[in-house]
């Protein structure tokens, strides 16, 4: 990750300036040209425990997770919603890493070289390092030979740009986990000592030990608050404003806002599907005949011809019958589903073909290629390979390991086709060569999976999509129901042009997507500098057209009584049902004080919850319900109790079998358990705490 900068205010050398005219040049050409100051403080994407963060540091620690992430997954490519998770991941990382070192710093925590390094690649290697596939051996555990290796490649002198820009990448991948593991490091010894600090002590040991030490069966009835109809309770305004003064340190609230929206999808229409069909039936008796298929493939299809042997695994689900019950020839479709025409060809069945192939090579660089017949001429003479490879091959970190590259599949990306179809075409510990413009390599197969059966396919796949004539049009639509529209018409303007208005409610500044909208975080920046009831533009969002109205535009602070009405009138109806149902419940108990009675009175069953204790957290299969656990422990077995107000109803409790645990109070083993408990969500709580005071200004909205 990099290393994140710390701006530095800078004063500015005021020169005495004659004439108003050469005054308002010099402001004129500071303000075009942007002073170092307003420039810098444009780049500020966030504040964190006092340090800058630089938008470009901060997209250079992106674009380092990126590529760890390629490197970790072997995907080349990522999409939208993936790289939301990692600019996120990023940021959350950074904040932590700030919050951390600062605090360590007053304390005078760090990680030496020599610790960071025993941790890295000594004899005490950290989990972060032990846990990357990168450097697993072929039983898919790691091997500090295989880490050993990986390292010196990082010191090789590269060749041409391409090894070097590998190179680079694989340094910036080291560097990444070296940090973690540092960062890692240091938070293991923060922790450490903050637990150290937090821990039980005897008087928690003893209520904890008094809190199971007794234990009671109770028989009880509840009266559940379902039962008395919300609509019969009354509940005034001044209620609500007098519950929601009590209780105003609750909603506390970020900045936040919502909207509502129609989007308008850019879908194909009428005359795309027409044409689609159009070409379909064209192609179709030329694609049963021709001899250039894979001409006609890639002028037609979606996927361009690959040349694949397909196996049962790996051929496309809707052709498995089709590929291998038909025979050389064959045709298939074309098939029209999910908006897609779907033809097939056989262009070779009954191949028998491994699945893998294990190989190792001899990387000959361009000013060595003269000795490639010799050195073919000595393998086949019975020289090791592996031998050769360490010695004359270009290509250090396979060289080492006796030239192996591993196993390939067929079509496998990163790797050049010619390599693979050779590849499979030969047989075990046959040798052939690839040439290209860096050099020659001479490759060996040394294993392959058993054979099974293929087949080669020819496949066009057509997906019908919206013309650029039809997104258009769509687009048109969108703005035409975007003129003269106002907060006030939305709906119905929506409503006349049969659009389905959708709201957008709890948007926060770093809401990357709204709803399914991709590319929306575009209208997540707008509706935090619009004011409630603005109109937007129209938007494009991916495949969709998206025309919004704020509604609400929420400064951090507090959330307004307005906004939390409903919650608190449902509080407040709970409270009033149950004040009406311990009245009538006491009523019920003064005419018949037995549970039996009550229960009868209720029309339901008497209900069980055995040994419970002052700190159990379920009560039967009444779920959390912590005010008749603490009354049901205190009661006298054989006395009905008064009713309670629970969670979910008012209950009426029965206890018997009062049982003492008969363990002797062990203040040591109390504290031990405590602390257990406690270190599983100590570290969290401390992390959170930190931030909770931290100093953070996040500007992200201005940048992303």
């Amino acid at each position: 990750m990099a290393t994140l900068e710390k701006i530095r205010s800078k004063g500015v050398l005021l020169v005495a300036v004659v004439g108003l005219a050469l005054l308002a040049f010099i402001v004129g050409d500071f303000l075009k040209e942007g002073s170092t100051f307003f420039n810098k403080s444009k780049e500020i994407v966030a504040k964190i425990a006092g340090d800058d963060i630089n938008i470009k540091d901060y997209n250079i620690a992106i674009d380092q997770l990126t590529e760890v992430y390629k490197i970790e997954t072997g995907r080349t490519e990522l999409n939208e919603e993936m790289m939301t998770q990692l600019r996120q991941s990023v940021w959350e990382t950074m904040v932590n890493e700030k919050i951390l070192n600062a605090e360590a710093k007053k304390l005078g925590l760090t990680v030496g070289v020599d610790e960071l390094t025993e941790r890295c690649t000594g004899s005490n290697i950290h989990p972060l390092i032990l846990q990357r596939r990168v450097f697993a051996g072929e039983n898919g555990q790691f091997s500090r030979q295989v880490l050993t290796q990986f390292l010196s490649s990082l010191n090789q002198t590269a060749s041409n740009q391409e090894m070097k820009q590998q190179i680079d990448k694989l340094k910036s991948y080291w560097m990444f986990w070296e940090k973690t593991v540092k960062t890692s490091l240091l938070q293991d010894k923060y922790n450490a000592l903050i637990s150290k600090s937090v821990t039980a002590n005897n008087l928690d040991a003893k209520m904890s030990f008094q809190d199971k030490k007794t234990s009671v069966d109770v028989a009880y009835v509840v009266k559940p608050y379902f039962q008395i109809p919300d609509a019969t309770i009354t509940v005034t305004d001044t209620e609500i404003s007098d519950r929601y003064s009590k209780e105003k340190e609750q909603f506390k609230q970020e900045a936040n806002c919502a909207i509502k929206y129609v989007a308008f999808d850019k879908k194909p229409l009428k005359e795309d599907y027409e044409g689609i069909e159009k070409v379909i039936n064209k192609i179709t008796p030329e694609f049963k005949t021709t001899t250039d298929v894979i001409g006609l493939v890639n002028s037609n299809s979606d996927v361009m011809y690959d040349g694949k042997n397909y196996s049962e695994k790996t051929v496309p689900v809707q052709l498995k019958d089709f590929a291998f019950k038909g025979n050389t020839g064959d045709f298939y479709g074309p098939v029209f589903q999910n908006d897609t025409y779907t033809m097939a060809r056989i262009m070779q069945s009954g191949i028998m073909q491994s699945d893998s192939v294990k190989l190792r090579h001899i990387y000959l660089l361009t000013k060595d290629e003269s000795k490639s017949d010799s050195i073919i001429a000595a393998i086949k003479g019975g020289a090791n390979f592996g031998d050769l490879a360490k010695k004359y091959s270009a290509v250090k970190q396979t060289a080492a390991n006796g030239g192996e590259i591993g196993w390939l599949t067929e079509g496998v990306q990163g790797v050049e086709k010619e390599i693979t179809t050779q590849a499979f075409s030969k047989s075990k510990n046959e040798v052939f060569t690839i040439k290209n413009a860096q050099g020659t390599q001479i490759m060996q197969v040394m294993e392959k999976t058993a054979p099974r059966h293929k087949v080669k396919l020819a496949i066009i796949i057509r997906k019908v999509e919206p013309s650029n004539k039809s997104i258009s049009k769509i687009y048109n639509d969108a703005k035409q129901f975007a003129v003269d529209l106002k907060a006030d018409n939305f709906d119905a303007k929506a409503k006349a042009g049969n659009y389905a208005v959708r709201p957008a409610t709890d948007i926060m500044q770093n809401t990357d997507k709204i709803a399914d909208i991709a590319q929306s975080r575009q209208i997540v920046r707008w509706a935090f500098k619009s004011s409630k009831n603005d109109v937007s533009d129209v938007f494009e969002c991916g495949n969709k057209f998206v025309v919004a109205v704020s509604t609400e535009v929420n400064k951090k602070g507090y959330k307004s009584v307005e906004k939390v009405k409903d919650q608190l009138k449902a509080e407040i109806i709970k409270d009033k049902k149950a004040d009406m149902m311990i009245k009538d419940l006491s009523e019920q108990l003064a005419k018949n004080s037995t549970l039996a009675g009550l229960a009868s009175y209720l029309k339901d069953s008497i209900k069980t919850a055995p040994a419970v204790n002052f700190g159990a957290y379920q009560f039967g299969m009444a779920g959390f319900e912590p005010a008749v656990i603490g009354k049901a422990s205190v009661v006298a077995p054989g006395k009905i109790s008064a009713p309670i107000k629970g969670n979910a109803g008012v209950f009426v409790v029965l206890t018997s079998n009062k049982k003492e645990n008969p363990q002797p109070f062990d203040a040591k083993m109390e504290i031990m358990q405590l602390n257990g408990r406690m270190s599983y969500s100590l570290p969290y709580m401390i992390i959170q705490d930190l931030k909770d005071k931290a100093d953070i200004t996040d500007n992200r909205l201005n940048f992303f």
